[in-house]
């Protein structure tokens, strides 16, 4: 099981705030206002902006999602991540 990230914890939070305690509703928003504090957009030439727009329109995802797909891909194809094989004998969508 996997970790809930930041959004998806202040989006719950939101979603039953009279729920969550004082103290966590501050930790959950200090803890947004670091990531935030610390955050920076990693700017490219125009091209690559341009391209980067295409793509992520393309694919239906924002452009961050975008970047981290492509840098996942090739950290993958580069041997840098382990590369998530598919199971043989499992369903698949689509047509050979």
């Amino acid at each position: 099981m996997t970790k809930p990230d930041m959004p998806t914890l202040l989006e719950d939070a939101a979603d039953r705030i009279a729920d969550v305690s004082r103290p966590d509703l501050q930790i959950m928003l200090r803890r947004a206002a670091m990531l935030l504090r610390n955050s920076r957009s990693i700017a490219f030439d125009d091209d690559i902006e341009e391209a980067l727009r295409d793509l992520a329109a393309e694919f239906g995802k924002t452009r961050n999602d975008t970047v981290r797909f492509i840098v996942r891909e090739w950290m993958e194809k580069n041997t840098y991540l382990p590369v998530h094989m598919l199971d043989e004998g499992g369903e698949v969508d689509g047509s050979a």
